[in-house]
C-alpha cells in the first residue's frame, strides 16, 4: 500500500517554529463571528418541541394555544412538513444488509429517544419561541423502550417494532480468511493447553462530546442561493447530503462554517435541526435562526462510546502473544447516524495495535437502542481499540509477574522491521516504539517510582502508588479513497487546495478542510511561507465556506494536516513549476537553468533572478510573458493518500489512590509522542494536552448516563463531570519523530493521540494502584465509589464486576449471552 515518496524536507525558517495562532487575535478579543452571533433583516427564530419519552407513540399534537401566543408565527409538525423536509442519511453502511430505520428530522408517529423533536415554534425572538414550546400540548402512548444494550442485542424490547430486531449490521475480519494471518480459534486452543489465555470483558462507557459552542444554524433563502451558517466541521458534505435529500440543487445551497467553537467530532453529523431549520427557511422565505441550549445539546447532540469488549489473548508461557479475538456490541441508539456504523469498524485495525500478533479475529455486532444515537467522538474507534488492547497486555504482564514495559517490548515491531505488514492488513510505514519509550521511562523516574511502589506496599501506606503504561499506535488522516471504498464508506477520502498569487506579493490559500480549533490558518501559511519563500504574514487562508472553497472534505480523523496539508503542498509546488518559465522568459534564459530557492527564481550559476512575488505581478499585469502560456501562476491540486498516517507514543501515568476512599489524584503523567515531523510545536503542544484531558476524563469522571426509561439523567454539567483546571495537573511532554514517508513533509496526525493513549494508561495506573487487593479492573469512569468497592470487594472487581465480569459474556455473532467465562 506503501508509496515512497521524495525524503521528507529538513526542518526550516517556519516549518517546526513555534508561532502564535493568527487566529487568536480575534477569538480572544469577540471579534469573530459565531453562528448565534449571525443577525439577518426580519430573521426568525426556532425553537424544538422535544418527546420527554424514549419510546412512544404520538397519538395528537394540539398547537393551537402556542399558535396564538405573542410574536409566534407558525407553529409546524411532521405531518405539516411532510417529505419537504428531506431525510437524514447514513454514509457507510457497514454491510449491504445493515438494518437501519428510516430517519425524518420530525417524525410523525413514534419516538425513538427521548429528546427527539415532534413540533417546532416559529417567532420573531428565540425567547417568545421557546415560551410558545411550553404552551404545544402532545399527547403520548409510551411504549416499551430498549435501553441496555445486551438486553436490546437479544431482542427483548424492540427499538423499532417495524423492523423485527435491535440488530442492524454485524461485521467481521479474520486474519486466516483474509490471508493476513493465522487461525484464531486454533491458537486459543492451543494456549489453552500449553500457553496462556487471558479473557476479558470491557466496558466503554457512553460520553457526551460537550464542545464549548453549542451547535447553532441560520438560513437565509432570500437570495440567488440559499445560505447555511452551521457551527459544523462538515460544510461540504452538509451541503451534499442537503441537495441529496431536499431535492433543491446543489449549486443553489451555500454552506458557511463560520469560526466553530470545538466539535471533536460531535460535529461531524448532519442533524435534524439543520434540516428543519432549512425547510422552514424555504417554506416561509424568509431568515431563520435556530441555537440549541446546553441541556439541549448534553442530551441530543450525538453521543460517542458506548460498547461492550470481549477479548480472548492467547500467549505463549514466555509471554509471546500468539492469538487475539475480539467480539464488540456497539450501541448505535436510535439511529444508524452518518458514519455511526462505521465507528466500531475503524477500531476493527488497531486492537492489534503495536504488537505482532500471527492471529486475529474481530466480530462487532451493532445494536439499535432508544437512546440518542452514537457517531464520531474525538479518536471514533481508536480509543476504544487502544483502551481494551493496552488493558489486556498489562493483564498479560499481571499474570506472568513481569514488568508491563518488558510484555510490551517482547511484543511490539522493533524500528527494524518498518514498514510493517499488520496482521489486520495495514502496512505502518514509520515508527520506533523502543525510542518512544526510552524517553518516556527516562523523563518519567520509572525505576524510582517503582520503588516508591514497593516500599508504599510494604509498609502498608493507605495511600498507595499505581503506574500506568499506554504504548499506542492509531490509524489516521483518514483517507484513502480505494479503502474507504472497500469498506463501503459513501464518500472519498481525498483534499484539495489552491493557492492564489496575488499582484500585490500576497498569498491566498484555499483549502476544503474546515477548522474548529485546530490552527489550521496558522499552520498552513507556515507551509506555504515556508516553501514559497514569502513572509508568514502575506499568507491568508480561507475555509469553511463551499462557495470561497467549492471542493473540499473538511475536517475530522486528523486528517487536516497529513491529507490537507499535502494537497497544499502540492498545489504550491505546481505555483513554483508555472512560475519557472515566465521567470525564464524575464530573465532571458533557459527554463532548463531556473532554480527555486528562498522565494527566488534564478539563473542556475549566476546572481540573476526574480522573487516570485515579482513573477505573480509580471503575469497580473501580462505585458510580457512567453507564448502559448496563461497569463497566471495560481495553481490547485486534489491528493488522494496512498495509506493511512501512523502516529505513536508511550504514556505513563502514576496515580495515588486512597485506600480508605477511593479517592484517586494523578501524582505524575509523561508522555512522548512520535508525529513525524512538527510545523508548530506550539499548537502541537495544545492539540496533545486538551486530548491528554478529554481521554483522563473518560477514565476518571464522565459519563451519560440513562435510568431505565430511557431519561438521560446526566444531562447537565452537574450531573455530566467535565474537567477543569484543579482537577490535572501540568503534564511532562516530548517528542521522537520518525517521519512519516507517505507525505512530503513526513508529517503524521496529532489531534487525536492524546485522547486515544490517556485512557488505558490512567486506568491500568488505578488497577495496578490496588492489584495487591485482588483487583484486575474498574468499570470506567473509576470514580471513588467504584475503586471503594473494589478494594473491598477483595479480589471480585467491586463495581467492574457487578457491572462486567459478573454479567454473562456475550456472543457478539449471536448478538446473544452466553454462560460466562
Amino acid at each position: 500500500m506503501t508509496t515512497l515518496q521524495d525524503p521528507p524536507v529538513e526542518s526550516s525558517p517556519e516549518i517546526g517554529r513555534e508561532r502564535r495562532r493568527k487566529e487568536d487575535q480575534r477569538l480572544i478579543t469577540g471579534r469573530t463571528r459565531w453562528t448565534d452571533n449571525i443577525v439577518l433583516p426580519g430573521m426568525l427564530h426556532l425553537a424544538m418541541v422535544r418527546s420527554p419519552f424514549a419510546h412512544a407513540r404520538i397519538t395528537s399534537i394540539d398547537t393551537t394555544e402556542a399558535k396564538a401566543s405573542r410574536n409566534v408565527v407558525t407553529v409546524l409538525t411532521g405531518a405539516d412538513l411532510g417529505e419537504s423536509q428531506g431525510t437524514l442519511i447514513n454514509a457507510w453502511a457497514i454491510t449491504t444488509d445493515q438494518v437501519a430505520p428510516a430517519h425524518p428530522p420530525m417524525p410523525t408517529d413514534r419516538v425513538s429517544f427521548a429528546g427527539e423533536i415532534v413540533a417546532v415554534v416559529v417567532a420573531r425572538t428565540a425567547a417568545e419561541a421557546r415560551d410558545a414550546a411550553e404552551l404545544v400540548d402532545v399527547e403520548y402512548d409510551e411504549l416499551p423502550a430498549a435501553i441496555d444494550l445486551k438486553a436490546a442485542a437479544r431482542d427483548e424490547v424492540l427499538a423499532h417494532p417495524d423492523l423485527g430486531t435491535n440488530k442492524s449490521a454485524f461485521w467481521k475480519f479474520d486474519s486466516a480468511e483474509a490471508g493476513t494471518g493465522g487461525d484464531v480459534d486454533a491458537a486459543i486452543e492451543k494456549a489453552r493447553g500449553d500457553g496462556i489465555v487471558i479473557e476479558r470483558e470491557y466496558r466503554q462507557q457512553r460520553l457526551i462530546p460537550a464542545f464549548m459552542e453549542p451547535r447553532s444554524t441560520v438560513v437565509d433563502p432570500t437570495g440567488e442561493q440559499i445560505t447555511m451558517w452551521s457551527a459544523t466541521q462538515i460544510p461540504h458534505i452538509l451541503r451534499f447530503a442537503l441537495a441529496a435529500t431536499t431535492g433543491v440543487p446543489e449549486s443553489k445551497i451555500r454552506v458557511i462554517a463560520p469560526d466553530v467553537g470545538g466539535g471533536f467530532g460531535g460535529k461531524l453529523q448532519t442533524t435534524p435541526e439543520e434540516w428543519l431549520t432549512f425547510c422552514i427557511a424555504n417554506r416561509l422565505g424568509k431568515p431563520v435562526k435556530y441555537t440549541e441550549t446546553r441541556s439541549e445539546s448534553l442530551m441530543v447532540a450525538h453521543h460517542g462510546r458506548d460498547q461492550w469488549q470481549k477479548l480472548t489473548l492467547s500467549a505463549e508461557k514466555d509471554g509471546t502473544v500468539t492469538g487475539l479475538k475480539v467480539e464488540l456490541l456497539a450501541d448505535l441508539g436510535s439511529h444508524v447516524s452518518l458514519v455511526g456504523g462505521g465507528v466500531p469498524v475503524l477500531g476493527a485495525f488497531m486492537f492489534n495495535a503495536i504488537y505482532k500478533f500471527p492471529a486475529y479475529q474481530f466480530n462487532c455486532q451493532t445494536v439499535l437502542t432508544n437512546k440518542t444515537w452514537t457517531d464520531a467522538y474525538r479518536g471514533a474507534g481508536r480509543p476504544e481499540a487502544t483502551f481494551a488492547i493496552e488493558r489486556l497486555m498489562t493483564e498479560l504482564a499481571a499474570e506472568l509477574d513481569v514488568d508491563p514495559i518488558e510484555i510490551r517490548r517482547k511484543n511490539w515491531i522493533t524500528h527494524e522491521e518498518f514498514p510493517f505488514m499488520s496482521v489486520a492488513g495495514l502496512e505502518y510505514d514509520t515508527g520506533n516504539y523502543e525510542a518512544a519509550t526510552d524517553k518516556a521511562l527516562e523523563m518519567f523516574g520509572y525505576d524510582d517510582l517503582r520503588a516508591e511502589q514497593k516500599r508504599r506496599r510494604e509498609s502498608g501506606d493507605p495511600i498507595q502508588l499505581g503506574i500506568g503504561v499506554s504504548t499506542f499506535t492509531e490509524m489516521c488522516g483518514l483517507a484513502p479513497s480505494r479503502v474507504l471504498g472497500q469498506l463501503n464508506y459513501g464518500a472519498g477520502g481525498w483534499e484539495h487546495a489552491a493557492v492564489r498569487m496575488l499582484a500585490t506579493g500576497k498569498v491566498e490559500v484555499v483549502t476544503g478542510a474546515s477548522a474548529h480549533g485546530q490552527g489550521h490558518e496558522t499552520a498552513f501559511s507556515q507551509i506555504v511561507a515556508d516553501r514559497l519563500g514569502v513572509p508568514f504574514e502575506d499568507v491568508e487562508v480561507l475555509h469553511g465556506d463551499t462557495q470561497t472553497s467549492p471542493r473540499g472534505l473538511d475536517t475530522y480523523g486528523s486528517r487536516s494536516l497529513v491529507v490537507g496539508g499535502e494537497a497544499l503542498v502540492r498545489a504550491v509546488d505546481k505555483v513554483i513549476e508555472k512560475a519557472k518559465p515566465i521567470a525564464a522568459h524575464l530573465l532571458e534564459a533557459s527554463v532548463d537553468d531556473i532554480e527555486f530557492a528562498d522565494g527566488r527564481l534564478s539563473v542556475r550559476g549566476t546572481d540573476q533572478g526574480v522573487a516570485i512575488t515579482e513573477v505573480a505581478a509580471a503575469v497580473f499585469a501580462a505585458h510580457d510573458y512567453p507564448e502559448g502560456i496563461e497569463p497566471s501562476i495560481d495553481s490547485e491540486a486534489t491528493y488522494d493518500p496512498v495509506n493511512f498516517n501512523y502516529p505513536h507514543g508511550t504514556h505513563l501515568c502514576a496515580m495515588e489512590v486512597d485506600t480508605e476512599t477511593g479517592g484517586v489524584k494523578i501524582r505524575k503523567y509523561v508522555c512522548v509522542d512520535d508525529i513525524g515531523t512538527i510545523i508548530n510545536p506550539m499548537i502541537v503542544a495544545g492539540q496533545v494536552h486538551g486530548g491528554l484531558v478529554q481521554g483522563i476524563a473518560q477514565a476518571l469522571w464522565e459519563e451519560a448516563v440513562y435510568d431505565d426509561a430511557g431519561t438521560l439523567v446526566s444531562g447537565s454539567f452537574v450531573d455530566y463531570l467535565l474537567p477543569t483546571a484543579a482537577d490535572t495537573l501540568s503534564f511532562d511532554v516530548d517528542h521522537t519523530s520518525s517521519p512519516s514517508i507517505t507525505n512530503t513533509l513526513g508529517t503524521k496526525g496529532v489531534g487525536e493521540a492524546g485522547t486515544i493513549a490517556s485512557t488505558p494508561a490512567v486506568v491500568n495506573a488505578v488497577v495496578d494502584a490496588i492489584r495487591h487487593f485482588g483487583v484486575d479492573d474498574v468499570t470506567m469512569p473509576c470514580t471513588p465509589e467504584r475503586v471503594w468497592k473494589a478494594i473491598h470487594s477483595r479480589g471480585a472487581g467491586g463495581e467492574a464486576a457487578t457491572e462486567g465480569a459478573a454479567a454473562p459474556h456475550f456472543d457478539a455473532a449471536e448478538g446473544t449471552e452466553g454462560a460466562g467465562a
